[in-house]
Parts: structure tokens; C-alpha cells; sequence
């Protein structure tokens, strides 16, 4: 039995020629050879299995190759090249530094570089992960890495430039290697095939490329193992369940099940991945990932976006035109809404299973009745991102959509100790009677105003957005006369006010604003309610998305059309806490003179 090699190894570029997709940085190496250009020190960066260390040792066969080619590949027939191949090349060292990082190591090889070459011109140092040596190794480094002998080249390679000292920077010319398309995978993977015999098609092979990440080293080990699991015959059924990837054709029904409005197909699919042991959050982003493919699809032009082989192009360009772009649009804001709150959901199959329900009703709409929530309210108007225009006006609110309502809790609270949050406004209406004197500290506190409120000199903000957004239950009610309005005592006002919280059950943050809120009634102008939340995000959301909603339906709540709605914020006022012994001896003084002359008379000392 023959000694088996992979494929990672067996087929490990050895000419600039054979390198794959970094021809900038093979071009750029072949000319300054071919000119006598040659640094001393060079630095190749970038991800795993890109080709740093294959490039540095063809860089290193080259310039020592005694015959090179007219296009600077070496000849693979002269001393040098012969011997690198064997490996008994005295001219080309290799030093792992993620196992000799120490400051001894580095010693050693700088009397390791002085001595000359036996063969060939020069004497180059690899010196592979290089991010690994320690701090003192690479101070010890620096003074022969600038000034080294004129035979001595060093390539230092790194998957991690971050954590090179500037000083090492400065001192090597830098090359940095691109990730590996899934094209050029594609395609050397294709050429290994029909050097190995085996059966393979493109599907198969995109699969593959993809899982490797741009890395082709990933992708011939990758490759290896499908051929162990498959044989010389590979099939895409075979690929897709050995490596555990999710098939093209899940997502294919899931996007024909959501136009169709079946949200229990999606569903069914969604246990069916599930059960074959995917990953719930892998899955949500295959969709995204799907419905972004088939918006690239049905705009021409952008065909060079899509990784994806000949035949399934043809079927994603089918099912885009089948989707208005519209669709496609709202149904990737939902799936990336899903995506990013995956992780702080506490039900997280739920989390996805209720995007599944709302990708199934942007076609097919759903009552203003049904129970559910909309995704996250942004923009003017309250209009919710990601649905399709036929109903943004039946969604309702959306849960987590109005991030104003975040600071909904108990009326007063105190904040850093020092401020207290008063949500009790001084009445307006009664006049009261002359206070008794008091201190001055007291007369400031009742002197400063309570509230923070806009002065509306309309009702509920009629904005184009909010009209459209109400539901039928909540547009105005006809106005009623002044006599009618003036029948309506205060207490039924209030009594009526107690219902709003419960219209809106799935909107527990403006339903707990609403019960928390303080309400005022004015008959000076109309009959007017105001209704006073705890701060002002809560009111600016308020009035800017519910207000119009909330005045129709309480309107129908009292029966009678002309009553006004306002919201106002309460608002934070300053006390002054005293803490310190010497705080109250001096607020003693202030209010109260008696005591300064009791201090004078005893002589006391007060610090």
C-alpha cells in the first residue's frame, strides 16, 4: 500500500504560476527579481490557507534558482531548486515561532545568519507565525532584522498583523494576502478532480468552497474528506449531509410557502431542519442570505454577486421574478430583525417561529383583531420597518418598536440620590390660599415647576402617517355639541380613562404607561384631557405615533366627539439632600437666627 499524501500537500503550489487568486502580490514579486530589487526583510499577513508560506518558499527557490525563466519562475532543475525539493536545502530555513519564541531562539538564529550560503546567492529566513515570539525576542530581533548580512533575506509570515511591533513593521516590506474566491476554489478544486478521477459536479464543489471560508487549504481538506465519505462518485445529497449543510431547496419552499401565505408549511419545514440537527440561528441566516441572493437576482447587472454555480443561478433568477421587489425588501428586514435579536430572546425557537408567521402574512395580510405584533417601529409615522404596504395600517404596535416607553415604571423615583422625580403637577384651577412663610429653601423647592409640558393649541397630531396607521376603531368620532360634553362629569371622564390600557394588550409598555399616567380635565377651552407620562421620550413618542389613535378611541369610549386629547411629561426637580453634620449646622443657621446667637454665647467652634 502505497504512502498517502492529502491533497493539501500533494498539490501545494510550488511556482508563482500555480499560486491561486494572489497574482498582485506573485506579479509584484516576480518584477522586483527580475530588476534586483530584493529587500531584506518582507512580512506576509492575512487569514489561514491563503498561500503565505507556499509564497515564501517559491520566493526563496526563485532567487536562489542558478537557470530562472524569462517570466521569473524557477527552473526545478539546477542544484538549488533540486535540493529544496528533497529537502536538504541548506539556503532556505524554516523556524516555527509559536515553539521557538523565546529570546535564546532569536539568539541563535542571528549566528545562524552569519554564515554564507554553500549554494545559491542567498540565505532566507522563514519565519512562520511570528505574531507568537515574546516581547523580549522581538527587541533582541530588531537590530538584525534592520541591518542584517547581505546574503540574509527574511519573510516573516503572520495570520495576526495586529500584534507586530511597529518597530518590526517599519522594517519589512508588507504584503497583504486577499481571502480566496469562491470561483478560484471552485475552479482549482474542479483541476485536482480530473487529476484524481473522481466524479464531481458544481454544486457539489460550490458547497465546498463555501465551507472553506476563502481558505483553499480548508477547501482540499474538505475536499479529502468528501471524496472518503463518497468515493470516486461524489453526489450533492452525499456533500450537503456528510459536511451538514443546508440545502439549497429548504429555502426554496420556505420563500414559496411565504408568498403563498402558508405559514404552517414554513413552520413544518422549520421543525423538519431542526429535527436533522441545524442550528437554529444558522438556519434564520440561510434565509437572509437566500432573500438577498434573490434581490441580486432580479436587478440585472449583478449577476457578478452571486457565488453560485450556472444552474442554480437560473432557478434564484425564476423565483425572484415571481417576488416583487417590495417582498423581498420587507421579508429580509424581518429575517435580519430576527437574526440580530436571537440571542437575547429567552424562547428562542418561538423567536423564530413568530418571524416564520410574519414573513407568511406580508402577502397575505392580517386583521386588525389578530394578536399580532408587527416588527420594530421606526420612521415617521410609526411606519413599521420591514412589512409590505398593504398592511402597515392593520399590524398594530410592535413589540420592542418604541424605544420611548423603555423608562414606563412607578410615578416617583429617585435618581443618584439627588434628584427626585415628581410626577404630581400643581393644580391649576382652584386658587389657593397665601401659604405661611417659610424657609427659603422650601419657598425654591414649591417655586419651581412641576411639569414640562407643550402648550398644544390643537388636538392629537393629524400627520399623514398617523391617519393611515389608525385602525378603524380608533378614527375621531363626529363632534359633539358644547352642551353635550359640558353633561360629562369628571368622574365618568376618569372611569373611562381606566379602560384605555386594556385596547391594547399586546402593548404592555403603552398599556403600563397609560395606567400609570396622571390625568387632568380642563373645561376652559373645550373640554380637554391631559394625560401626564413619566418623562419626555415617553411623551415625544406618544405624540408623534399614538396621540391621534388614543384620542379616537377614547372618544368612542366616552361616546362624544369633541374632546381633546393632550400628553405632558413630568419632570425632574432638584432637591437639595443634606448629609453632612456641618450641612445641617449651616441649614440650622440659615433658618433659624436664634441658633447663631446660642453658638456665640457658648463659643463653640464650628468647622
Amino acid at each position: 500500500m502505497s504512502q498517502y499524501i492529502v491533497s493539501a500537500r500533494k498539490y501545494r503550489p510550488d511556482s508563482f504560476e500555480s499560486l491561486i487568486g494572489q497574482d498582485n502580490i506573485a506579479r509584484t514579486l516576480k518584477n522586483s527579481i527580475l530588476r534586483g530589487q530584493l529587500a531584506h526583510a518582507y512580512l506576509f499577513c492575512g487569514p489561514r490557507g491563503v498561500g503565505k508560506t507556499s509564497t515564501a518558499r517559491i520566493f526563496a527557490k526563485t532567487i536562489n534558482c542558478s537557470h530562472p525563466g524569462p517570466d521569473m519562475e524557477p527552473c526545478g532543475e539546477c542544484e538549488s531548486c533540486v535540493s529544496f525539493a528533497e529537502g536538504r536545502s541548506y539556503c532556505i530555513h524554516e523556524l516555527d515561532a509559536a515553539s521557538n519564541n523565546g529570546v535564546d531562539d532569536i539568539k541563535a538564529l542571528m549566528d545562524q545568519v552569519q554564515i554564507p550560503p554553500q549554494v545559491g546567492k542567498y540565505s532566507v529566513y522563514i519565519i512562520d507565525e511570528v505574531h507568537m515570539l515574546s516581547q523580549s525576542a522581538f527587541n533582541a530581533f530588531l537590530k538584525t532584522l534592520e541591518e542584517p548580512p547581505a546574503h540574509a533575506i527574511f519573510i516573516l509570515a503572520t495570520t495576526e498583523k495586529h500584534k507586530i511591533l511597529p518597530t518590526i513593521l517599519s522594517r519589512c516590506q508588507t504584503y497583504d494576502f486577499n481571502r480566496i474566491s469562491v470561483p478560484d476554489i471552485v475552479m482549482n478544486l474542479r483541476d485536482i478532480a480530473g487529476k484524481e478521477g473522481v466524479t464531481i459536479d458544481d454544486e457539489s464543489l460550490h458547497i465546498i468552497a463555501q465551507k472553506a471560508d476563502g481558505a483553499m487549504r480548508d477547501a482540499l481538506t474538505i475536499f479529502d474528506q468528501t471524496v472518503a465519505f463518497c468515493g470516486t462518485e461524489v453526489h450533492y445529497e452525499d456533500v450537503i449531509r456528510n459536511l451538514n449543510f443546508l440545502d439549497y431547496e429548504y429555502s426554496f419552499r420556505l420563500v414559496d410557502a411565504f408568498r403563498a401565505g402558508d405559514y404552517a408549511a414554513a413552520m413544518l419545514t422549520f421543525d423538519e431542519i431542526l429535527a436533522k440537527g441545524f442550528n437554529a440561528q444558522h438556519f434564520i441566516s440561510a434565509i437572509s442570505s437566500h432573500l438577498r441572493d434573490l434581490i441580486v437576482s432580479r436587478t440585472a447587472g449583478l449577476d457578478a454577486l452571486l457565488d453560485l454555480p450556472a444552474s442554480l443561478k437560473q432557478r434564484y433568477r425564476a423565483q425572484a421574478e415571481a417576488c416583487s421587489l417590495q417582498f423581498l425588501y420587507d421579508a429580509l428586514a424581518i429575517t435580519t430583525q430576527c437574526e440580530a435579536g436571537y440571542k437575547a430572546a429567552i424562547n428562542q425557537r418561538l423567536h423564530i417561529e413568530f418571524a416564520l408567521m410574519k414573513l407568511s402574512f406580508l402577502l397575505k395580510g392580517v386583521p386588525a383583531t389578530t394578536a399580532v405584533p408587527a416588527p420594530t417601529v421606526s420612521g415617521e409615522g410609526g411606519r413599521p420597518e420591514g412589512m409590505g404596504a398593504g398592511n402597515r395600517a392593520t399590524l398594530g404596535n410592535v413589540r420592542g418598536g418604541d424605544p420611548s416607553l423603555l423608562g414606563g415604571g412607578p410615578a416617583e423615583q429617585d435618581v443618584s440620590g439627588t434628584h427626585t422625580l415628581r410626577a404630581e403637577p400643581k393644580p391649576e384651577s382652584k386658587p389657593e390660599p397665601k401659604p405661611e412663610p417659610k424657609p427659603e429653601a422650601a419657598a425654591a423647592e414649591e417655586a419651581k415647576p412641576a411639569l414640562r409640558r407643550r402648550a398644544p393649541k390643537t388636538g392629537a397630531s393629524l400627520s399623514l402617517g398617523a391617519l393611515m396607521n389608525a385602525p378603524e376603531d380608533a378614527r375621531p368620532a363626529a363632534d359633539t355639541p358644547a352642551a353635550a360634553l359640558e353633561e360629562l362629569t369628571d368622574e365618568q371622564i376618569l372611569e373611562k380613562w381606566k379602560e384605555m390600557p386594556g385596547l391594547y394588550p399586546a402593548q404592555l409598555r403603552l398599556a403600563n404607561a397609560l395606567a400609570n399616567a396622571k390625568v387632568e380635565i380642563s373645561r376652559e377651552d373645550g373640554l380637554t384631557v391631559t394625560f401626564i407620562v413619566t418623562n419626555d421620550a415617553q411623551r415625544n413618542w406618544i405624540e408623534q405615533n399614538k396621540l391621534h389613535e388614543l384620542e379616537g378611541r377614547f372618544q368612542k369610549l366616552l361616546g362624544r366627539g369633541g374632546v381633546k386629547l393632550f400628553v405632558a411629561a413630568a419632570q425632574f426637580v432638584e432637591e437639595k439632600v443634606i448629609y453632612t453634620p456641618e450641612d445641617k449646622a449651616k441649614y440650622l443657621m440659615e433658618n433659624n437666627p436664634e441658633v447663631i446667637d446660642i453658638i456665640s454665647d457658648l463659643g463653640l467652634d464650628l468647622k
